[in-house]
């Protein structure tokens, strides 16, 4: 009878501490949870972003900051932006640049990713008004071509199995606070 009471009391207790693992990395059930800080985090890690463009532009983004849109099912980020124009030499010009986008799991990186991101903002301070035109074009092109993709969460590979099976996000959806990852099982 000790047995019996100890074999299950050792069965609570694995599945207690299971269970508390999970909470405390943000799985419970078929989803993760992610918080708007723990977002926030992982994107601040990524950040400073630079890019040359068309060996024209070196741009640079860097202290991102998000906000999240569940009405829409999208994000929101703004971004310091400072763009040295290699045509003319001279100060870097600075200001802000803004996009929302959607979200999509890449599985080659294992990372929830920008999808579609549009520009919102993008202001440059100082910009002569014959090249406004421009930079907007430009940061419609960065949104597009160099943001598309983009990670804000990678997973570790820990976060990807199960009781010893690989599993696969699915369905993402903002929330007001965060971010919730429904979990495919195999």
């Amino acid at each position: 009878m000790v047995m019996i009471n100890r074999r299950r009391w050792l069965a609570a207790s694995a599945g207690a501490a299971l269970a508390a693992a999970l909470v405390g990395c943000g799985m419970m059930g078929n989803d993760y949870t992610f918080s708007q800080s723990q977002l926030q985090s992982a994107l601040e890690r990524k950040f400073p972003f630079n890019k040359r463009y068309m060996e024209l532009f070196d741009i640079q983004l860097a202290n991102p900051q998000l906000t999240l849109d569940p009405s829409r099912n999208r994000v929101n980020v703004q971004f310091d932006a400072t763009v040295n124009n290699r045509l003319f030499s001279g100060e870097p010009m600075t200001g802000r640049f803004a996009l929302d986008s959607g979200l999509r799991y890449d599985p080659a990186s294992r990372a929830v990713v920008l999808q579609d991101p549009q520009v919102q903002q993008f202001e440059v301070r100082g910009l002569p008004p014959q090249l406004t035109r421009q930079f907007n074009a430009l940061g419609g092109i960065l949104a597009e071509q160099l943001l598309q993709g983009y990670p804000l969460y990678t997973f570790r590979p820990d976060e990807l199995r199960l009781a010893g099976a690989s599993v696969e996000p699915g369905t993402i959806t903002v929330l007001p606070n965060g971010i919730n990852v429904k979990i495919n099982r195999p």
